[in-house]
């Protein structure tokens, strides 16, 4: 019990931090616009991850440092489109408002193939998944010995529950989100932090 609740705690801080896939959970789960899928995603995601970290993988990456690097250039370049398509929305005066029972784009089903390839982008090319759960939560595993499975089960949870709150609870917020203002100065937020987090992938792997 004292493993999983050690994984269920680090999974969550880890995982908690705003970013590139956090802020995108929120925007979809503020439109209702497929979130299950989105949710479902990013768990099953960060398992596979947490599960290959506790088998060892996390040895195979540090071995092979330039995995990381690839992984730093493509999300930087992925994350800077996105973040300008974001800015873009901003500065538009489409109305982008939760007016009446969903959003346009949730009332007509939006597009379920781009909603997920950009889920799986923004979970598949952040290099910090890659530390946090394969080397990180992996290396703090192997020293839970023969537990070290249940401290990846308290991680995993940790996982499903954040994305969950974070993905249907953010429908709530829909009400203050009525306004093209709104959701403008929304998509202003993750432009910022889309291309904040660009930049400082391109520093780093600069500097390193």
């Amino acid at each position: 019990m004292l493993s999983f609740l050690a994984g269920l705690g680090l999974g969550l801080s880890l995982i908690i931090a705003i970013g590139a896939q956090n802020a995108y959970v929120l925007r979809q789960g503020i439109r209702r616009e497929h979130v299950l899928a989105v949710v479902a995603i990013c768990a099953a995601s960060d398992a596979v991850l947490i599960l290959a970290g506790v088998a060892g993988l996390g040895f195979l990456v540090e071995r092979m440092p330039w995995l990381v690097v690839v992984a730093q250039w493509l999300g930087a370049a992925f994350l800077l489109v996105y973040g300008m398509g974001a800015a873009r929305r901003a500065l538009r005066s489409t109305d982008l408002g939760l007016t009446g029972e969903a959003p346009p784009a949730a009332r007509s089903g939006g597009r379920l193939a781009a909603v997920v390839l950009t889920t799986l982008a923004l979970t598949w090319l952040n290099p910090h998944v890659y530390l946090d759960t394969v080397l990180m939560l992996g290396s703090i595993a192997a020293t839970h010995g023969d537990a070290r499975w249940i401290f990846a089960a308290g991680a995993v949870v940790a996982s499903i529950l954040w994305f969950s709150v974070l993905g249907y609870g953010a429908r709530h917020l829909g009400r203050w989100l009525d306004t093209p203002t709104a959701w403008r100065i929304l998509d202003g937020v993750i432009a910022v932090i889309m291309i904040g987090l660009a930049v400082s992938l391109v520093v780093q792997t600069i500097s390193a």
